[in-house]
């Protein structure tokens, strides 16, 4: 798509503003996710990479490991617990961890033992990390496979994943390959991605699109809770919404280029130190669980905070009637809300959404990793014993 062809209803900003502020491009990204979802799932039905999964999802003792850096490892954070309670692949070992993770201490993540399947995200499928942790998959498991699931045909994920036989990949329309800085279409095309091979919900993924649209119609609520004067920036979520709280803190920070600090925690855990960080200058938003069971939980902070009566603004999020009745489905719609509200931090604070960082501190695909072979750190790990 054009980065003029969707925008969000900017309130008394034209298009050629949104130019002047560097901001056509993500304001499209976050704009189109609804449309996007819905090309997804059309584009679900691949029965050559179904077969190929669920092949794979009938070995014994089957590892599986959702992996990627940064936003893309926030991915599997997400999804883990839902697919822990609820999918076709719940009966097996699935855990998530990210490739950062894995190529500082291959030793302690990688198991020789386990048959494993290492479905790997990567927008650009360039970090160094991504395609490191892929290789020492590879070195080190002897039973290894690999789902690849991408926004860019030309990265390296994908490219290595087209060359083996023990691989397959997912490409995301080109549409999902944001030209913004910050992760948007991409990450929420890839989370669905894996929910429409491992978890696919019909009604709730419609009712997800629908909540979205419900809140990018009208963005002025999320323009005014942006415009608060706040210096610090808390994200709370439960089990698959801590995964968005996560994702969330980060497209905050991202997007405001470390002006306004942002955090994340479960809202239990909140009370366990962080909430110490709370003052006149901090705005916390709660994204509360469809379990009601854990929504008390929730609910009860929410209260406790507007009691203590120290915060600039804590707001329980509410989605339109009729959302989605599960947390990982909620994750959609939440994290346009999160998207949309830094969106607005950054055109507030006078910063560029699109390139937040001009100066190349932090960069769209990560710089400056040098990535050591294993083989020599693996020596240097060996106890000497003396004899």
């Amino acid at each position: 798509m054009s980065a003029t062809s969707s925008s969000l209803s900017f309130p008394a900003l034209s298009q050629s503003q949104l130019q002047q502020q560097g901001a056509v491009w993500t304001a499209a990204e976050i704009a189109q996710q609804p449309a996007m979802w819905r090309q997804l799932a059309a584009q679900s039905q691949q029965p050559q990479l179904r077969d190929w999964l669920q092949s794979l999802l009938a070995i014994p003792q089957l590892r599986i490991i959702l992996t990627g850096a940064g936003t893309s490892a926030y991915i599997g954070q997400t999804l883990l617990p839902h697919l822990l309670q609820n999918s076709s692949v719940a009966s097996q070992r699935i855990e998530a961890i990210s490739t950062t993770d894995i190529v500082s201490n291959p030793a302690q993540y990688l198991s020789a033992a386990l048959p494993t399947l290492l479905i790997s995200y990567g927008r650009s499928g360039n970090s160094p990390e991504s395609v490191a942790a892929v290789q020492l998959a590879e070195q080190l498991i002897p039973q290894c496979y690999h789902l690849v699931i991408s926004c860019n045909a030309k990265g390296q994920l994908a490219q290595l994943a087209q060359q083996q036989a023990n691989s397959k990949v997912w490409l995301l329309p080109e549409a999902c390959h944001d030209r913004s800085f910050a992760m948007t279409s991409s990450f929420t095309g890839m989370l669905l991605s894996t929910l429409l091979l491992l978890s696919p919900d019909e009604a709730e993924l419609q009712a997800a699109i629908e909540a979205a649209q419900t809140l990018l119609a009208d963005v002025r609520p999320l323009r005014q809770l942006a415009e608060q004067p706040c210096q610090r920036m808390v994200f709370l979520g439960s089990g698959c919404l801590k995964g968005i709280a996560q994702e969330a803190a980060l497209k905050y920070l991202e997007l405001t280029a470390g002006q306004v600090l942002s955090c994340f925690e479960s809202p239990l855990g909140f009370r366990h130190g962080p909430k110490s960080l709370v003052d006149a200058s901090t705005q916390l938003l709660l994204l509360p669980s469809a379990d009601p069971y854990t929504r008390r939980y929730e609910v009860d902070l929410w209260h406790e905070l507007k009691q203590d009566n120290k915060a600039l603004l804590s707001t329980l999020l509410q989605l339109p009637q009729g959302g989605p009745q599960q947390d990982v489905w909620q994750a959609l719609p939440y994290i346009v809300f999160a998207q949309t509200l830094a969106f607005y931090k950054a055109l507030q604070l006078g910063i560029s959404p699109d390139n937040p960082c001009p100066g190349g501190e932090v960069n769209r695909v990560v710089q400056g990793v040098h990535i050591y072979p294993f083989a020599a750190a693996a020596s240097q790990l060996q106890p000497d014993r003396g004899d």
